[in-house]
This record gives structure tokens, sequence and C-alpha cells, in this order.
């Protein structure tokens, strides 16, 4: 028996998760393309071979960036546009993420908090890489936007690769070899006053929307109570190891840029009532786990991860893998 897809677990519990959820435009049209995803609702390809006359049928994707079988042909395609992009020297991966209490005002204001999370990762590289007591350098580097953990749960988080040297403002290239030039305990305060300097000034002029759970700060004092807690608590950013190579970096990338809430391959079964895929379990070393769920708490989980419209998760239009010259 073949193992369930994305796919067959819209088709086997979207009607009932419709009984009980109101989707956004943007989620009802995802669903809607994952259901009829290469059905032939988009229409088909004939093609005979000249020599047999066999016929074959291949049905259209939905081409939708949040549909599991509409990836690969979107990644190699950008995989190719960067190699241009990446030099052959040391690169980093850095994360950055924000307090889970945060959470719940985040997806209440998607696009202005998801665009507040480049705005303080980018200037936090940027003006941290060009001060003279850390590298004193203008860095290339792109962020990445994924909103999701491993069990689907809200997560919002950037990836961001970063070119371990940059161009000095005599246009000289500087570096630090394979260490790592930036002091995460710098990182993390400079990231913290940048994000809620601009989460603290889209709530004074009363850009933030308060829905569900995070109704509750609509009070005044409740929502002075947040930010006090945020700027008291310690937001833990985190740099990988350096990558080996121009190559690595872009094989590395593929797997980052258009990656998904889940993917086909981590469904495990499906029954009348439930969905298991397999997880990570950070507690335990990242070894992999089960996890099942209903069918209507699997949809509701992957629908939270469907962007808003028009908004782009790969920054690469926003940022650069190499440094400008000046």
């Amino acid at each position: 028996m073949n193992k369930p897809t994305v796919q067959d677990i819209f088709l086997r519990f979207y009607p009932a998760y419709l009984e009980k959820y109101s989707p956004s435009p943007e989620q009802a049209k995802v669903s809607r393309n994952i259901i009829n995803c290469k059905t032939g609702a988009y229409g088909a390809n004939v093609s005979i071979c000249e020599d047999c006359s066999t016929v074959q049928i291949h049905y259209n994707s939905c081409r939708n960036r949040c549909c599991p079988m509409c990836q690969a042909v979107p990644k190699e395609m950008w995989m190719d546009a960067r190699r241009e992009d990446v030099l052959d020297a040391p690169y980093f991966h850095l994360v950055f993420t924000v307090p889970d209490i945060l959470n719940p005002v985040i997806y209440s204001n998607q696009k202005q908090l998801y665009d507040t999370l480049y705005h303080a990762a980018s200037a936090t590289i940027s003006e941290l890489a060009a001060d003279p007591k850390h590298l004193g350098a203008s860095v290339g580097y792109i962020c990445i936007l994924h909103t999701w953990g491993s069990e689907m749960n809200f997560h919002p988080h950037i990836h961001t690769i970063l070119l371990g040297g940059g161009l000095t403002p005599k246009n000289e290239w500087k570096d630090n070899g394979t260490e790592f030039f930036l002091p995460i305990q710098v990182i993390s305060k400079v990231f913290r006053g940048k994000y809620m300097e601009e989460l603290k000034n889209l709530w004074e002029t009363d850009r933030l929307e308060f829905h569900g759970t995070a109704e509750k700060y609509r009070n005044h004092y409740a929502f002075k109570e947040l930010l006090d807690t945020c700027y008291s608590a310690e937001w833990i950013p985190y740099c990988k190891k350096t990558f080996h190579g121009a190559q690595s970096v872009i094989d590395y990338l593929g797997k980052y840029t258009h990656r998904i809430a889940i993917s086909n391959h981590r469904i495990i079964r499906m029954d009348d009532e439930t969905v298991t895929f397999s997880v990570k379990d950070y507690r335990n070393k990242g070894q992999w786990k089960e996890l099942t769920l209903s069918g209507i708490e699997f949809i509701r989980r992957f629908l939270m991860h469907v962007p808003p419209k028009a908004f782009c998760t790969n920054s690469g239009l926003r940022t650069s893998m190499f440094p400008q010259q000046k």
C-alpha cells in the first residue's frame, strides 16, 4: 500500500475541516490547488511516441508554492540562478528567532511582523559587520523565512546564510577565515532591540490587529507587559558550522528556500480519523519520532503556514549573497 500524501489528507479531511474552521482566501486557494494538483483539473499534456505510437498523458501541476508536489523544478531553477552569486569563501548559517510569547501577535499581523523579522535580522548583520570592532566590512547574505517547527507548530524564524567576509570602505576584501566574526551575545541584544523598536512603533501608531489568543493584548497594559517581558528575555540566535566551498552553500540553500511546512516523505500513515508523521524531537538530540494528530488538526496546522498574499519568504530580492561595491 502506498504511503499517503498531503493531497490524500486534504481529500479525506478538508470537508470536515470546513465544518469547524473558516480558512482565509489564501488558505482556501492553497487547499483547492493541493486537492486538484495533477488530477487533470488544470489541463494535461499528451505525448505520442513516434516509433510505437504509445500515448502518455501528463496532468498539469497547480504550481502553488505551498504544494509539496510542485517544489522540485522551482527549487532547481532558483539554485541555478544563485550559482553565479555565491563566492568560493566561508559562509555561516545564522538563525534568528523571537520569544514564543510573541507568536499570537505575529500570527495576527503576519505581513507586517514577518517583514519586521527580515528588517531586524538584516539591519543587525549589516550594522555589526560594518563595525570595525567585528569586521569593518559590507557583507553579503540571504534571509529565508520559515514559520513552522517540526510538528507544524507556529514558530516564525529567519534562516540567514552569511558570507564570512566583505568589502571595506576602500573596496578591499576582508575576512576572518573560518572563524565566525560576530559575537552571539551582541547579535542577540542588537536583534532584540531592532525587532522590539519596530514592533513598538507599529503598536504606538495603531497598525497592529489582535485576533484569537492575541485579543487580550488589545488592552494597553497587557501589551505593555508583553513588551516588558520580551525586553527582559534573552533572545537566542545561533550560528551553525561554516560551509566548505560554494557548492555546499548552494546545496544547503536548496534544502531551505523551497521548503514547506511538511513534505510527503514525512507522512507515515493515515486512517479514518488521524494522520501520523515523523517529527524531530529536539529534546532528545534531534532524534526522529512519530506524532499522530486528527486529520482536521493536521490541516489546521498545515494552513497556518500559508504566507500572506504576494509575500516573499525568500528575501534574495532584498539582500545579496555577495557584498556590494561602493
